[in-house]
């Protein structure tokens, strides 16, 4: 594989990711709406996911109760979905950070790095503040699945660019403690 192959290939797994990042902060902010398609499509008969839904009522159940629970506090709290738009600006900063490796990925691999880090935090998370926050232990997977599926198109990038700076007779930048100034 070429060098410019190579360079296609890892800018092509780093802009999935990027558009992962804006889809997953842009979906943050109409939560009430979104929430009410969940239940239209889990609950009408016409709609594409009534079928399946039929056969796991406790999953359409906690569906309706999410619902139910956005539109309550929406109505009564709108202030606190603030907490979500600011969740949805951290996925959009977040996705900018990720020009740096498309335009010198070698140079910036250490993004990457950030983003994996990033990913493997989800895990604890969920695993730690879902039961905290009283979601059912069928939801985490779908929690948990948003870590290692943003882990994959980074790891794919991250090999195209460790190849790349091989070929290229450089090292990629890595953190390290001792390049760092020390004062006095």
């Amino acid at each position: 594989m070429t060098q410019g192959e190579r360079l296609r290939r890892a800018r092509a797994w780093i802009v999935l990711f990027m558009v992962g990042l804006v889809l997953a902060g842009l979906t943050a902010f109409p939560l009430v709406t979104e929430s009410g398609w969940l239940v239209w499509w889990a609950t009408d008969p016409g709609s594409p996911l009534a079928g399946p839904a039929r056969h796991m009522p406790s999953a359409v159940a906690w569906v309706q109760h999410v619902h139910e629970g956005i539109q309550a506090t929406s109505r009564s709290y709108p202030f606190l979905a603030y907490g979500t738009d600011w969740l949805a600006f951290a996925h959009l900063t977040i996705a900018i950070a990720f020009i740096g490796p498309l335009r010198d990925p070698v140079r910036n691999i250490w993004v990457l790095d950030f983003g994996l880090i990033a990913c493997a935090g989800i895990v604890p998370l969920a695993l730690i503040c879902g039961p905290l926050r009283h979601l059912p232990l069928w939801w985490l997977p779908i929690d948990i699945s948003f870590g290692l599926f943003g882990a994959i198109p980074l790891l794919l990038a991250r090999r195209h660019i460790r190849s790349l700076a091989h070929a290229m007779g450089v090292q990629a930048l890595r953190y390290d403690p001792t390049t760092i100034p020390q004062a006095g």
